[in-house]
């Protein structure tokens, strides 16, 4: 029998075109469920399996998975993000534990960004933020984040920031860390490896650990207390404290990458671990 701590039943949501095919096949090729990449131009992705999806480049139905990551099991929904397939949306949040929203780099909240967020919001599922195609000409992660907050109402807090832009994105910073995480590939295998901050980095990534640390602390009275007196709370304590205002959503955490070039797609799968529930389950082990 698995251990229920152990596993994550989640969906992925978006507006159309925001890249959610194509961070789902990312998401079975780097957890080992398919060995080649789908790629939804070519019309071979694993869970866009009818003819029409195929044909048309959209998700129609919603399709279920299963993938491991680190000793955990995801039960994955891919939902349909074209505005005539909202019913399917809802009908996989009713039973969903947690949520995946994508969000175009470019684009930001659209009109179908906002229906899927209200219905999460509806059967309260916890939700993070993943703000997709920050390799296009144009993406702004701040200015998303700053739509997050303001046109959704919501407390969207930064827990990586992206590093280069456009073709020069490479990797990103993870504040929880506070390290920087570089995306490569290596003999044609995709490899993250974690280093310093970059030295043109330090102080835009100083302030944002300490927007987040402050968040966090506003729903959690022992890192308030810590913060008070000054002190860092250790990776461990801001990521418990993190998950906690995650659950209650109290916060929605927002990372960034871009799935077609592979980059934050790992640390994306972490997050989902860290801060999203395990099936009737208020809390459980952190990856």
């Amino acid at each position: 029998m698995i251990d229920q701590s152990k596993i994550r039943n989640i969906g992925i949501i978006a507006h159309i075109d925001s890249g959610k095919t194509t961070t789902s096949e990312r998401i079975l090729y780097f957890t080992g469920r398919t060995h080649k990449i789908g790629n939804v131009d070519d019309g071979n992705t694993a869970l866009d399996w009818m003819e029409q999806e195929r044909e048309r480049g959209i998700t129609i139905t919603a399709a279920a998975t299963a993938v491991e990551w680190k000793g955990y099991r995801f039960n994955l929904i891919d939902t349909p993000g074209h505005v005539d397939f909202t019913v399917e949306v809802e009908r996989s949040l009713r039973v969903l534990d947690g949520a995946v929203a994508l969000f175009c780099g470019v684009a930001g909240v659209e009109p179908q960004s906002m229906t899927v967020w209200r219905q999460a919001e509806k059967y309260q599922v916890p939700v993070i933020a993943f703000v997709n195609k920050m390799d296009r000409i144009g993406a702004d992660f701040f200015m998303v984040v700053d739509k997050i907050q303001k046109e959704l109402g919501s407390n969207a807090v930064p827990i990586t920031l992206p590093v280069g832009a456009q073709d020069q994105l490479n990797g990103v910073i993870d504040l929880v860390k506070n390290c920087y995480l570089l995306f490569s590939e290596k003999q044609g295998v995709p490899v993250v490896d974690e280093q310093p901050i970059p030295a043109t980095m330090v102080e835009e990534s100083a302030k944002w650990r300490k927007f987040l640390i402050e968040k966090v602390s506003e729903t959690d009275e022992g890192l308030l207390e810590k913060y008070m007196e000054g002190k860092e709370p250790t990776t461990e304590e801001l990521r418990a404290a993190l998950r906690k205002a995650t659950l209650s959503r109290a916060i929605h955490p927002v990372l960034c990458g871009s799935a077609a070039r592979n980059i934050g797609i790992q640390r994306l799968l972490d997050a989902v671990i860290d801060y999203l529930p395990a099936p009737k389950l208020e809390d459980g082990p952190l990856a």
